[in-house]
């Protein structure tokens, strides 16, 4: 059995002030949070006290804040193995999600195994127990709504925990992605299709040379592919955003895709990837540039810190 920790000091502070602004129905009383901003940058980042909980909250399930700047309550696992997909990199513990996520992920793999040479889906990083900034990796993936498949077809969903450790995926692109290699398939370009045609998808990071090959190969309908947006990295996996589920007053869904196809868009990306603008030159008076800041607990929306403390 897991040993419930005691919540740390930072973390009862702001679950009693969020608890004390919840029930407290005045404007004025929340239009000044004075412990919230005492504790913004001060206290151990907010991945240490996130990347620490070993399992989920026991709250109804909800989606907090943003995608890069949130939490969530209530996650469910998604199981280690099943039918058509296994969960990858299990010593992350970062196979749980909102319940709309892990289903997502199982339709998705139904669908996908009936393609030739795919038994179903590896799944990469979904999100930690309770969301939040990670210890490594991700500044996404926090308020499990975030998947990560990769590229690689499974040939087979046996595979053991320490080979799940060791196992890579594959790359798919060429010259540092305008360009797809000769791995990429056929039905690569069906899992992305598949992926994006489901409602519940706000967008899927690939990289751009991904999304070009799609919009020369595609002749019937295209309006999936406003979803597939170019992006750096996303070639060794492709990266699914869900929307914010219905009812989570507290989600932030991201803005939606400009309208069309966004293939303009990717083909931008490659000329750029090819033929890279000049740097600009950089003001001498300038300052430095500084490093990002570490997200604290009180960056983030009230409600995880109740997360946090909640057993």
């Amino acid at each position: 059995m897991v040993q419930r920790r005691n919540p740390h000091p930072v973390i009862l502070a702001i679950a009693a002030f969020a608890l004390l602004a919840a029930c407290n129905s005045e404007p004025e009383a929340a239009a000044t949070p004075e412990p919230r901003a005492r504790v913004a940058t001060s206290g151990p980042p907010a991945k240490q006290l996130f990347g620490a909980e070993p399992r989920a909250s026991r709250q109804t399930p909800q989606a907090i804040g943003g995608y890069a700047k949130g939490c969530q309550a209530g996650a469910v696992q998604l199981a280690e193995t099943g039918p058509t997909w296994q969960a990858m990199r299990l010593s992350r513990n970062r196979n749980w999600a909102q319940p709309v996520t892990v289903d997502y992920v199982q339709d998705l793999s139904r669908k996908v195994a009936r393609l030739p040479g795919w038994e179903g889906i590896y799944v990469g990083d979904m999100s930690q127990p309770r969301g939040g900034p990670m210890l490594t990796g991700h500044r996404s993936h926090q308020s499990g709504l975030d998947i990560d498949i990769w590229m690689l077809p499974p040939e087979r969903l046996n595979l053991s925990v320490q080979e799940r450790e060791n196992i890579s995926s594959i790359s798919m692109r060429r010259n540092a992605g305008a360009f797809t290699n000769d791995r990429w398939t056929q039905e690569h370009r069906e899992v992305l299709k598949l992926a994006a045609s489901d409602p519940r998808v706000a967008r899927i990071f690939v990289f751009p040379g991904a999304k070009v090959d799609m919009c020369k190969r595609e002749t019937g309908n295209r309006d999936y592919l406003n979803k597939i947006r170019p992006w750096w990295g996303h070639h060794y996996h492709f990266h699914v955003r869900l929307n914010c589920p219905a009812g989570d007053a507290g989600c932030t869904d991201q803005a939606p895709p400009p309208p069309g196809d966004g293939c303009d868009e990717a083909e931008g990306w490659v000329d750029r990837i090819l033929n890279p603008p000049p740097p600009k030159p950089r003001d001498p008076n300038a300052p430095a540039p500084q490093p990002r800041r570490e997200l604290r607990l009180g960056d983030l929306p009230q409600q995880c810190a109740v997360v946090l403390a909640s057993d």
